[in-house]
């Protein structure tokens, strides 16, 4: 999976991801976190999908950082439902 930050400041944070799982998933889960505003647009099929992020409150970093470790939590929490 490729990524390439495209522009990053305090609170803005633009991020090019070529795995649309992977930018709808992080969306879903930012906005649980705290973001004020994520979201993602693809200008074509072949090209990546552009991810921006706002936040207020937190960094973008430490909001991001939040949601990937809540991703880790809930995956961690089906695999050990699957192996029971």
């Amino acid at each position: 999976m490729k990524i390439e930050i495209v522009s990053s400041d305090k609170n803005n944070l633009e991020v090019k991801l070529d795995n649309l799982t992977v930018a709808e998933l992080l969306r879903v889960y930012l906005n649980e976190n705290g973001a004020d505003f994520v979201a993602w647009r693809r200008d074509h099929p072949s090209s990546p999908a552009l991810l921006k992020i706002k936040t207020s409150d937190k960094t973008v970093k430490k909001t991001v950082g939040d949601a990937i470790d809540s991703v880790k939590k809930d995956c961690e929490k089906i695999l050990s439902v699957l192996k029971k």
